[in-house]
């Protein structure tokens, strides 16, 4: 059974009642249904689509659950015991308030999953590269030999986890979204990788979304704090059990980078973990997320040895500065997942040190500030190809910085981008923005682009 709350709001329509109203009917709401089908409980879903994106399985499976679409339904809403709500919805929205405002309480997946889950959660989260420590926890874990299940934002939704014999650990990315609407997380582990504007759109301003970010580091467990992140440092408790990252000298039991004969070592106070040129992701910003893995395996009981094994293995993820192709000595990296200006800002300094960029980029920015990507750009960027709903805003962002010209799609980018590249220089789709724009989401964004490379090379 549930135990999310007493029941303390007044009842508005005597006649229409439900346990639990499921608002949002993606890979996520979808969970919900599955979990709580199975708990004896009235469900009903709402969703203000009409067609969302889980609604052929969802009545394939669920036919006997009433499903109300192309809004959010208030009276359902008003007749629930308990609502949970997807990360998609915000907390803000008109129907959400008015339920919250009568007393129906109001959680997400991530709070049903911490109070089932009955093994250790390593949570992390990050404006960027917390799906890269997430896989690279994982791999940790299972080269040591640990029994895992990860999932959250990233991979598998949290309480499909719940399906399988307890583990070892819990390891979840965890989005702020979801951290808005989880009350009883108490991580083993838990670490913020970094704090860029993202989701404006969503957030009043940068410290709303920092404050969502911070949640993750609720209860008593140990806290990795990135020391080169000035927002991520001022989450730092003293009276917590700290674990610092930085790209300096470390002290004590902490990660970070140590020169010695040239060679520049990631370790843990001074005992060396991995050369840095071993690794196999590339990137200053790489190397600080190979960092947070590493912090928070150490918490997990996995040896140095493992952990190097891994990265030098370790290739990334798709869509996360990947290298597509190198023909005619020119690189082509497909980091579509560099959905804000902080990615974006850390895929260029990441690859600029090898020459000059080619930057594709443009979507659509979530009512954030681009004019932070002007100096990045104006140092290691040679030329921009803007495209989609927010290619002029970047345009009036880089003003007279470096040359920039729009185009209509992503082939003609990449053909574009070809015909000005000369050897020794770098294509690099690193939009800075969302995609939703133009692509189903940035994973069909970056395969438009492969696939664009691709035919370059067989024309």
């Amino acid at each position: 059974m549930l135990c999310l709350a007493e029941k303390t709001k007044t009842m508005i329509n005597s006649d229409l009642h439900v346990d639990v109203v499921i608002v949002g009917l993606g890979k996520t709401g979808l969970s919900c249904v599955r979990y709580l089908a199975e708990k004896n409980l009235s469900l009903a879903v709402t969703d203000s689509r009409i067609e969302p994106p889980e609604l052929t399985e969802f009545k394939n499976k669920f036919e006997k659950i009433p499903v109300y679409l192309g809004e959010i339904n208030i009276e359902l809403l008003l007749s629930a015991e308990q609502i949970i709500l997807s990360p998609g919805v915000s907390l803000e929205t008109d129907e959400i308030k008015q339920a919250i405002d009568v007393g129906i309480p109001v959680y997400g997946d991530i709070e049903l999953f911490c109070q089932q889950a009955s093994a250790p959660i390593i949570a992390i989260s990050g404006s960027n590269g917390k799906s890269t420590v997430t896989s690279l926890v994982a791999e940790m874990a299972r080269q040591a030999g640990l029994n895992i299940r990860v999932g959250g934002n990233f991979g598998t939704p949290a309480l499909d986890l719940l399906n399988d014999d307890v583990p070892d650990f819990y390891i979840l990315e965890l989005s702020s979204f979801q951290l808005e609407t989880t009350f009883s997380l108490n991580a083993f582990a838990s670490a913020v990788l970094n704090v860029s504007p993202d989701h404006m759109d969503r957030y009043n301003n940068l410290e709303d979304y920092s404050s969502a970010k911070k949640k993750i580091y609720s209860g008593n467990g140990l806290c990795v704090i990135n020391l080169d992140d000035p927002v991520v440092k001022a989450m730092s408790d003293p009276s917590r059990r700290n674990l610092f990252i930085t790209l300096s000298r470390p002290d004590a039991e902490n990660f970070g980078l140590i020169l010695e004969n040239n060679d520049l070592w990631l370790c843990q106070g001074t005992k060396k973990i991995i050369k840095q040129d071993q690794i196999r992701i590339k990137g200053e910003h790489n190397i600080l997320n190979a960092l947070a893995a590493t912090a928070l395996a150490s918490s997990m009981g996995i040896s140095h040895k493992d952990m190097a094994v891994v990265l030098m293995e370790f290739s990334g993820l798709d869509h996360r500065c990947q290298l597509v192709k190198t023909f005619n000595e020119v690189s082509w990296y497909n980091d579509s997942k560099a959905t804000n200006v902080g990615a974006c800002i850390a895929s260029i300094k990441g690859l600029g040190s090898a020459g000059k960029i080619i930057l594709i980029a443009g979507g659509d920015s979530k009512d954030a500030d681009l004019t932070a990507l002007v100096p990045v750009i104006k140092k290691y960027v040679r030329h921009v190809l803007l495209l989609g709903k927010d290619a002029n805003k970047l345009a009036k962002a880089i003003g007279t910085s470096v040359p920039y010209e729009n185009v209509m799609d992503m082939d003609e980018a990449v053909q574009k981008a070809n015909k000005i590249a000369i050897a020794g220089e770098t294509v690099l789709l690193a939009p800075a923005c969302a995609s939703l724009d133009m692509y189903e989401n940035y994973q069909q964004r970056g395969e438009f682009f492969v696939s664009a490379v691709n035919a370059l090379v067989t024309n």
